[in-house]
């Protein structure tokens, strides 16, 4: 059986941290949302290396410092930059639409 994949509301822009990462839940997932110099990313929350919660870390508005060994991952596109981090983060493909974040998910 193939699922069909479909747009779903995530978070009202009105609610993100201006320039920050924001930590939001759906379902199950814990994710962030990336108010970026260049719209909103979202990725699965946890560091791919330490599995802290980047929200905790420090955002520039382009990339993320995971708070428990400083690895570095670019918000935007999940790359990571920095050592110890060397696994690129999950990234959810993300919109904005009528000022709701909205991810693709299946």
């Amino acid at each position: 059986m193939t699922r069909t994949r479909q747009w779903r509301d995530l978070v009202a822009i009105a609610d993100l941290e201006p320039g920050d990462a924001t930590p939001v839940s759906l379902g199950t997932r814990e994710l962030a949302v990336y108010d970026t110099v260049d719209g909103v990313f979202v990725s699965f929350a946890r560091c791919t290396h330490g599995a802290a919660n980047l929200c905790d870390g420090y955002f520039d508005g382009r990339y993320i410092e995971c708070p428990l060994h400083q690895g570095l991952f670019d918000a935007r596109t999940g790359e990571a930059k920095a050592a110890p981090a060397t696994r690129k983060l999950r990234m959810i493909e993300a919109r904005v639409k009528d000022g709701i974040v909205q991810v693709l998910i299946s």
